[in-house]
């Protein structure tokens, strides 16, 4: 599986899937998931209505992840993931490495064979982007579709981008990835 880190917008990406870092309500906010949801179109919106409606009435928990079209994105489907909030007392890395493996298990299951993150948890949720960048990369190396339960197993995922806004965040990525 081939690792791209760069510096953009993730709505702009030609993958098969882009990673939401959404809210539980998966309604829309700020950051990502307002870009996200603004590139998309208002039929994400619906979608993500529809999936309150029907499957989570509850809201997406903490470190779950699932998938919606991705309509006027260049991307074929949302994966959208809601992180652990450090200032809510979310300090676990586990619930933020789920983050990144139910992701990759979702693009496996949808048959995607890309996919791009963004910098999850590391904006308002207050997580050290260095932090953020071991445990996404640990997550990915580590990650067999074979093992994610997936009966979709016959799709592999070729590539795993992170798009990351800021320059800043895109160094911090880096050096992560090349230590």
């Amino acid at each position: 599986m081939q690792i791209e880190i760069m510096h953009g917008d993730i709505t702009t990406r030609d993958v098969d899937a882009i990673v939401n870092a959404a809210n539980s309500a998966l309604l829309g906010g700020g950051g990502v998931d307002g870009a996200i949801h603004r590139a998309a179109g208002p039929e994400l919106l619906e979608a993500c209505r529809e999936v309150r409606r029907t499957k989570l009435p509850d809201g997406l928990p903490v470190g779950a992840a699932v998938v919606t079209p991705g309509f006027r994105l260049p991307s074929r489907w949302v994966i959208h993931t809601v992180g652990p909030n450090r200032h809510a007392g979310q300090t676990d890395p586990e619930l933020l490495a789920s983050c990144f493996r139910e992701s990759l298990r979702a693009a496996v299951e949808v048959g995607a064979r890309s996919i791009a993150f963004p910098a999850l948890s590391a904006g308002i949720y207050g997580w050290d982007a260095r932090q953020v960048a071991e445990v996404a990369f640990d997550a990915v190396r580590s990650f067999s579709p074979s093992s994610s339960g997936s009966a979709a197993s016959a799709s592999v995922l070729e590539l795993v981008e992170f798009v990351l806004f800021s320059e800043e965040t895109t160094a911090v990525f880096r050096a992560a990835f090349e230590s």
